[in-house]
């Protein structure tokens, strides 16, 4: 009786064999643990470069030189029980070795973010670039507009000229010789403005 009384909760609950929980598509899935440790790819890269900076510059060659000096010194003049790297200094080696086999990598994955850096500073430089020859282009147009409508606009001299042709002509038309109107004065003004 048991199984006929699971199928029949099932018909009436409307589960099958067939029905999974379904997943909410507007909420995000929870984390899923990772055996792998995570890390800020932004915060090691930052690090990396810090550790190329040091690794340029005299601080660091000065420090490396003490160091293996004292290495060299410490395990030839040291008493035999206090000496943990003897002569051909295979120890000396592993590190060195192991510090340039870190080093190597920080320094290139320095070096490409710098890469990347560049390449977008290029970008908006040629960018700036268009858009400063699109600006001088345009400024260059209004400019020759500008000139050329200035050629059409009736000047102050212009207007003055024609003022006086009109004038002469209206003095050689009428009868009689009388002046319209009085001369100008040699400095461009009438004579009643003084």
């Amino acid at each position: 009786m048991a199984p006929e009384r699971e199928t029949r909760e099932r018909a009436v609950s409307g589960a099958t064999a067939a029905t999974r929980p379904r997943t909410r598509l507007d909420q995000p899935k929870p984390t899923r643990r990772r055996l792998l440790p995570e890390w800020d790819p932004e915060a090691f890269g930052r690090f990396s470069e810090r550790i190329a900076r040091f690794l340029g510059t005299g601080r660091f060659i000065v420090w490396m030189t003490i160091v293996v000096v004292v290495w060299v010194l410490w395990n030839i003049f040291a008493p035999g029980d206090l000496r943990f790297d003897n002569y051909p200094f295979i120890f000396l080696t592993l590190m060195l070795s192991l510090q340039a086999s870190y080093a190597a990598p920080l320094i290139l994955l320095a070096q490409n973010r710098q890469d990347d850096r560049d390449r977008v500073n290029l970008e908006q430089d040629r960018k700036q670039n268009e858009r400063s020859i699109a600006d001088t282009e345009y400024l260059t147009r209004e400019i020759a507009s500008l000139r050329v409508g200035l050629g059409e606009v009736a000047t102050r001299d212009w207007i003055r000229s024609e003022l006086q042709d009109l004038v002469r002509e209206l003095e050689e038309r009428r009868p009689d010789s009388r002046v319209v109107f009085p001369p100008e004065h040699p400095r461009g003004r009438d004579t009643d403005d003084l």
